[in-house]
């Protein structure tokens, strides 16, 4: 049985790739967009269990994406997750203020990124 549907949302194709291959492999469905509006099109089009956001994307960034999710009512239940290279306190506050319900760093452990998304699921 499948774990959910995971959107993941990130310009670095090894990055996508490494998530992907990652989820894929314990059960998830994994759903891809390269940048912002590809990603929060793919949000309210597939409404994906969980969403794996980077901060720093053309286009549109990760936080102005999870805001917009956040204040769509089809999408504002689901867990979004940033995951940047933006790692001062000052970021991780700034991504939590907009909605974001969890926030992992880069360079990241993927079994800790699975861990996560799998608490946040449990919660939603």
């Amino acid at each position: 049985m499948p774990a959910g549907t995971v959107l993941v949302v990130d310009d670095d194709p090894v990055i996508q790739k490494l998530l992907q291959v990652n989820f894929e492999l314990e059960g998830y469905k994994v759903i891809t967009a390269s940048d912002g509006i590809e990603g929060l099109e793919r949000a309210r089009a597939d409404l994906p269990d969980a969403i794996i956001l980077d901060i720093m994307m053309p286009k549109m960034n990760g936080l102005d994406v999870a805001r917009a999710l956040k204040g769509d009512d089809d999408t504002k239940g689901i867990p979004a997750l940033l995951l940047s290279a933006k790692a001062q306190a000052s970021d991780v506050a700034v991504g939590m203020e907009i909605g974001a319900d969890d926030y992992v760093t880069k360079p990241f452990d993927p079994a800790e990124l699975l861990e996560r998304v799998g608490d946040l699921l449990k919660g939603s």
